[in-house]
């Protein structure tokens, strides 16, 4: 046995407890995996309910009333982003699917086309949370993404049943400057988008973010108001938007759902 005082002993000792604490940390990775996956998916299924108005900023909700609200009211689907058609229900499990990760898998997305919203690479299908009241589909919630100022910005967006008025929005995912471009983030601003239109008359997009104020939905439908030292920011909201709302994104499936394509 190696002197205590020794440089190997001291080699032998560090690598030993190197070891032991490689092996505790890959098993609590490991065993933790479970728990970490249903509190990601208990985040994004709030964020889906705030988006829809079904909960309030703030609010505190049990794992359980989550639950209980998501499974009476929301029926989640997926849709082919490439036609707008809406997946057969159960090809995929539609409540664990990660539209984020999908993205990054070259087997399950594929590269954007050009656009100015920073979207490098398109999930082959975007999940849809349809809002139900009773069988009548009362709101569609869709997902949301593009590169901001400092990283990229991830919401959701719900419109009415004409597939059009908004009827709220919510950003969980970002990492803009506090106080300015993270007021995005703020629900007085993003309270001010609902009855905004996505569309004009001519189902073209016109959702905007401009710099000022904007008019009120009845006089000024397709206008937001702008973020006060956040340019960039505000812009990067606009570009997002209409990349979504675009045949790009949800635009197919969108004018299918207005066409009375239902769940």
């Amino acid at each position: 046995m190696p002197k205590l005082d020794s440089t190997r002993y001291t080699i032998i000792f560090a690598t030993v407890v190197c070891v032991v604490c490689a092996l505790l940390v890959s098993v609590a990775a490991v065993s933790l995996q479970p728990r970490q996956a249903a509190n990601a998916r208990l985040y994004m299924e709030k964020n889906v309910l705030l988006a829809a108005g079904l909960a309030e900023p703030g609010q505190a909700l049990s794992e359980q009333q989550v639950k209980e609200i998501f499974d009476k009211r929301i029926k989640t689907r997926l849709v082919d982003l490439a036609t707008g058609d809406l997946l057969p229900q159960g090809k995929i499990d539609e409540r664990s699917y990660d539209q984020r990760k999908a993205r990054n898998d070259p087997a399950a997305s594929r590269i954007a086309p050009p656009n100015n919203a920073g979207i490098g690479r398109l999930p082959s299908y975007g999940i849809v949370h349809f809002v139900m009241k009773g069988d009548a589909v009362e709101q569609v919630v869709i997902a949301v993404e593009g590169l901001g100022m400092w990283g990229t910005i991830y919401g959701f967006l719900a419109l009415g049943p004409d597939g059009n008025t908004v009827r709220g929005l919510t950003y969980y995912d970002q990492k803009e400057t506090p106080g300015l471009g993270g007021e995005i983030a703020n629900p007085q601003w993003l309270a001010l988008w609902r009855g905004r239109k996505a569309f004009d008359d001519k189902w073209n997009v016109k959702l905007s973010v401009i710099k000022g104020t904007a008019g009120p939905p009845e006089s000024d439908p397709s206008h937001v108001d702008g973020l006060s030292g956040a340019t960039v920011t505000s812009n990067a909201v606009t570009r997002l938007m209409q990349f979504w709302l675009s045949d790009e994104g949800y635009g197919k499936f969108l004018r299918k759902f207005r066409e009375g394509a239902m769940t």
